[in-house]
This record gives C-alpha cells, sequence and structure tokens, in this order.
C-alpha cells in the first residue's frame, strides 16, 4: 500500500484559472504599496533620529582621529622640547616641562632639571609626588646621599623602604646605603647583617657585591 507520501506525489497540482492568478497579482500589487507606504511613514518618523546618529557617528570618526593627530603631535612636541632643554642645559625648561606633561616623561624631565642645577627643592617634589615608582625611588636615593647625615640609620632605613624588594631596580643601592649609615653610626652588628645577605645574594650585581665585602 502506498504511504501518505507516496500518495500526495501522484496528486496532481490543481490549476488557478485566470481570474484567481489575477487575484494573486492584485494581492501583490496591494501587500507590495502597504509595505511602501508602511517603509516610507517608518522612515519619516525616525528620520530625524537617523540624521541625528549619522551625525554622532560623524563626530566622534572626526574627533578620533583629530585625537590622535594631536596626541602624536603634542609627543612630538614634547620629545623636541625635552630634546631641546638638554642640549641648552635648560633646567627651567625642564621644570616647566615637567609641569606640562604626565608619567615617565614628566619624571625625567625633573629629574634631569635636578642634575643640572641641584636643586634639592626639585628632588623632594621627585620623591614625593613621582608619577612613576622607580624615579620616585631614585631620587629619594640622591636625598639620602645629599642629606643622609642629616638622618639616623633607622630613618633612612625607613625612608627606602620603598626600594627593599627585588621589584625595585634600587633594591641593592638602597640596601647598601643602609648597611653604610649603620656603619657610620658605629653599628656594625646590623650593618653586617645587612652585608650578608647582599654577600649570599647570587644575583647582586659585582659592583655591589664588591663594595659590600669590602666593608663587611
Amino acid at each position: 500500500m502506498a504511504n501518505m507520501l507516496e500518495r500526495n506525489k501522484n496528486v496532481k497540482p490543481v490549476k488557478k484559472t485566470y481570474s484567481e492568478h489575477m487575484e494573486d497579482a492584485l494581492y501583490r500589487e496591494v501587500w507590495e504599496e502597504v509595505n511602501n507606504e508602511k517603509t516610507l511613514r517608518f522612515v519619516k518618523k525616525y528620520s530625524k533620529h537617523f540624521m541625528v546618529a549619522a551625525l554622532a557617528i560623524l563626530i566622534i570618526a572626526t574627533g578620533i582621529q583629530i585625537g590622535i593627530r594631536t596626541h602624536n603631535a603634542n609627543k612630538i612636541a614634547t620629545a623636541v622640547a625635552y630634546e631641546t632643554a638638554v642640549e641648552n642645559m635648560d633646567a627651567n625648561a625642564l621644570a616647566a616641562l615637567a609641569d606640562n606633561t604626565s608619567g615617565a616623561a614628566a619624571d625625567l624631565a625633573l629629574f634631569q632639571a635636578y642634575l643640572i642645577d641641584k636643586d634639592m627643592a626639585k628632588l623632594e617634589k621627585l620623591a614625593d609626588n613621582a608619577n612613576t615608582r622607580d624615579f620616585g625611588d631614585l631620587a629619594k636615593l640622591h636625598i639620602v646621599a645629599n642629606r643622609g647625615d642629616e638622618m639616623t640609620a633607622a630613618e633612612v632605613k625607613k625612608y627606602l623602604d620603598g626600594t627593599d624588594t627585588k621589584s625595585s631596580p634600587y633594591y641593592y643601592t638602597g640596601r647598601l646605603m643602609v648597611a653604610q649609615k649603620y656603619l657610620a653610626e658605629g653599628d656594625r652588628e646590623t650593618a653586617n647583617k645587612i652585608l650578608d645577605k647582599i654577600i649570599a645574594d647570587k644575583d647582586a650585581p659585582s659592583e655591589i657585591l664588591n663594595t659590600a665585602e669590602s666593608l663587611r
């Protein structure tokens, strides 16, 4: 017995009459008109929103391009100004550059200004308000080197506490300075404990290691 699917295959499609074809054509025409009218109403209703959205996208895209160009131009101008200030040994220009830039560039400019005019106020400003930890720690090392006599060994140790980690590039230098301060105060026992840790550290730079051994 043929199944339902096979029976359906054997059923001949019913031919539409001329009037039925005309009906279908009219239906399609009306449907297209209705759709066109709906689309037109939709566009009219939301045309302002489309325009605002398009304008916003245009403004954003333009702003991004201008921002990128301005940013790149500012970076180039900063680099040129820095190079000129260093060549002219102009500490004031470098200090001004530090005030008008950010991040490591500002720290570098301020440190360079200190190296030129030896103004401790610049160094203290860098130590207190550095944008980057490394430059802040570097400034503190220089402050201790200049004013360490005014501080006790315990104060120096506390002041350089931020360098007492291997994540700091001044880890060994900081420890060595603290040990030297304890030696200057006559506290050899505490100094030797610090020096022994440096000497036993396989990662200690050779120059630091040699100095620690000579002090030990």
